[in-house]
Formats: structure tokens, C-alpha cells, sequence
């Protein structure tokens, strides 16, 4: 599936990076281009992959490059004003030659929060392709304005794409590890994930899959909107060294593959999403298994459907492999669209309502010091979950 790359605010554009070093390691292209748009110049600058004539410094008028903190109205306020310098940037892209549009962003800070909703809104205006999310969500530790910036761009992102996939940093980020060692990690753990989804339906080189995952596959599956989750699960080959003449293995047990594949879609389901959420909520599902082709088996596939078949109640289940001749790994890839039971979400949104009504209680002792939070024609945030 090709697909126009988006990095917004600090978060967006090092998963966009990130993105590109799969790309370039697996040697599959899957990003026909990418653009990083942020508010901080340093921040662009700190950028690897993206080339320097597709970073867009926005907001240098109010925020002099300085970017916009943990301000998400003034990210979006930034974002509005740079419209046109935006639509610049993208119509340079070869649109002609995608198949959605990817906006990466962190939903707790400023610029990517505010930013990428409305970024999203206008995309959808001037074009017909989907417009899909990243969204990562803030860890609990990361403090309350953060939480709150995550759940008022989470409501609206989730509104402005055709769906919003989510990465939550409190299930990623270990305990002890260094801010930037975990951010890395949590960075190309994005990148692996959507990196096989995105590349298995452009293997160009034999051998060809069996059940090919094209990029209909995955549109029919985001179809519908809402949240997406994706689990990823992978077991190691106790494979023939290389030799002169390539590798010379016997054949796999049809048994131990099938085993081998359902047991992989079960961790990756059960233990390894991105967002923890209850598996029975899913609307649809994609299983997506990789590995070198003798260990792909299309009855180990089949199988593995029927069980997440069983385990979301819904029949809307699709499935393919993605042959890696020289892997040392068979891998799974389970994609649960339209999850509505998410304890995660929810948590969010209390904490949220907390913070914004100590907020309130501090604009109410200090009126002239403070504005005024809140959000909503009542005063609060919409119900989602």
C-alpha cells in the first residue's frame, strides 16, 4: 500500500523518520514521500530522513520557531494560519501515485495535537484518497496538561480521518528506561508494525504470496472509522546456516507450522497490541503473516482467521502472507479496526475532566490570570467510549 507520509510536531515527524528507516532496511517502498510539519525549528532540524525541502516551519509569525509548548489551542490556531503553506507542501507530493494519506502525531503535546485534526479536515476536503491517523497517546506520567491536550485531540482526530490508529506510550515505555532510550524503542516498534502492513502488498520480486494483502485489503478493513489497534507477534527459525550454494533445509512439518502460525496470531492478539482493548468490541480484522515460504501456510492462516473469527464475534475478518525468503522469523500481524472498548480511552478522558476542572477552580479564584478551558457546547467532552 503506497502511501503519503505526514510527521506532525515533535513526535510526528521521529515516527515519520522512523517509518523511513524501515522503509530503507526492508527494502520495500512503501512511502511515495513524506513531509514533517512543525512549529519548533529545532525540532525539524533534528530530523534524519525526511529531506530538508519537505520540513515545514509553520507559526513563525506568533511563535518565532520557538514552537508551541503544551499549548494545543495555539496549535491549532498555528495550524489554521498555515494553511496554504501546508497545501504547498503536500500538492508537491505524487498524489497521483497513493493510496491514503498518513498524519503521525503525538497527541499530548501542542503542534501535533492541536495541528493534526485540522491538517486532517482540510486533506479530506481536497482529496477523494483516506486520510488515516497516528495518534500516540501520552504516558500517565507525562503529567495532567498533557492528558488533557490527549483527550481534546483525540476526540477531534478521530472525527477528522477515516480512521485513527493509536499507539499508547504507558503500555510501550518500560519501567527505568531513559525518556529518549524509550521513545526510540516505542518508535520503531510503530515502524516495524506498519511497516509490515504497509509493505506486504508491494513485494514485487517472487515469490509471490499466496493471498496477497493489497491495498484494498487494508482500506476495506480502516473502513468505517473509528479506533485501530495493531498486535504484532514473531517466533524465531532454528534455520540452516548459509552456505555457498544458499541455504539447504528440509521441508517444515505441516503440523508445526500451523501451530506455529495460530499461536503467533494468538500472542500478537492477546498480549502485544498497540492499544490494549477489549478483542470482542473489534468491527474488523486483518491477519497479515510473514516469514520465508515454506513456513506459510495457508492452512495455518485460514486457522488463525477462524480463531479471531471466535474471539471479536465478527465474521469481517480478512487474512494474506507476505513471503520473506531470507527471514530468520515467521511474524504476525493482527489489525482490530473499529475497537470501541478501550479502559485506556476511558481512563483518559477522567483524568482529563479532572485536570480541566482544576483549571477551572484556578480561573475561578484568579479570573484575570487564567482563560477559560473549557471546551464543548456543554462544557465538557463529547462521549466516545
Amino acid at each position: 500500500m503506497k502511501i503519503a507520509l505526514l510527521g506532525v510536531g515533535q513526535a510526528g515527524g521521529k515516527v515519520a523518520d522512523a517509518i523511513l528507516g524501515y522503509e530503507a532496511a526492508s527494502g520495500v517502498d512503501f512511502v511515495t514521500d513524506a513531509v514533517a510539519i512543525n512549529s519548533a525549528k529545532a525540532d525539524l532540524l533534528g530530523l534524519e530522513r525526511i529531506p530538508v525541502s519537505r520540513r515545514v516551519l509553520v507559526g513563525q509569525s506568533r511563535v518565532k520557531g520557538h514552537g508551541c509548548g503544551a499549548d494545543n489551542e495555539l496549535g491549532v490556531t498555528v495550524a489554521e494560519e498555515s494553511l496554504d503553506e501546508i497545501r504547498g507542501a503536500v500538492d508537491e507530493l505524487p498524489v497521483h501515485d497513493v493510496d491514503a494519506f498518513l498524519i503521525a502525531a503525538g497527541l499530548g503535546g501542542g503542534t501535533g495535537s492541536g495541528a493534526a485534526p485540522v491538517i486532517a479536515r482540510e486533506l479530506s476536503r481536497l482529496y477523494t484518497e483516506p486520510i488515516y491517523g497516528l495518534g500516540v497517546l501520552p504516558g500517565s506520567d507525562e503529567g495532567g496538561i498533557y492528558t488533557l491536550n490527549a483527550a481534546r485531540s483525540f476526540q477531534t482526530f478521530v472525527r477528522e480521518v477515516d480512521n485513527l490508529l493509536v499507539f499508547d506510550n504507558d503500555t510501550w515505555r518500560r519501567s527505568g528506561e531513559s525518556l529518549h532510550g524509550g521513545y526510540a524503542a516505542i518508535n520503531e516498534e510503530i515502524a516495524r508494525r506498519l511497516g509490515v502492513l504497509l509493505g506486504a502488498g508491494e513485494v514485487s520480486s517472487a515469490p509471490v504470496p499466496e493471498s496477497v494483502v493489497d491495498a484494498s485489503e487494508i482500506i476495506n478493513t480502516l473502513a468505517g472509522g473509528g479506533v485501530t489497534t495493531i498486535g504484532y507477534a514473531n517466533s524465531r527459525l532454528e534455520r540452516a546456516p548459509r552456505g555457498l550454494f544458499g541455504r539447504r533445509e528440509t521441508t517444515p512439518n505441516d503440523s508445526d507450522v500451523v501451530n506455529r502460525i495460530t499461536a503467533s496470531v494468538r500472542q500478537a492478539t492477546l498480549g502485544n497490541l498497540t492499544l490494549p482493548a477489549n478483542v470482542g468490541s473489534t468491527e474488523r480484522a486483518l491477519v497479515v503473516v510473514s516469514g520465508p515460504p515454506k513456513y506459510l501456510n495457508r492452512r495455518g492462516i485460514e486457522e488463525a482467521r477462524r480463531w479471531l473469527e471466535s474471539e471479536t464475534g465478527t465474521m469481517e475478518v480478512r487474512g494474506g502472507d507476505y513471503p520473506i525468503p531470507e527471514s530468520s522469523y515467521v511474524a504476525t500481524l493482527v489489525v482490530l479496526a473499529g475497537v470501541t472498548d478501550v479502559p485506556r480511552i476511558r481512563e483518559l478522558r477522567q483524568v482529563a475532566r479532572e485536570t480541566q476542572q482544576n483549571l477551572e477552580a484556578r480561573a475561578a479564584e484568579r479570573p484575570d490570570a487564567l482563560r477559560d478551558l473549557v471546551w464543548g457546547d456543554d462544557g465538557g467532552l463529547d462521549p466516545l467510549f
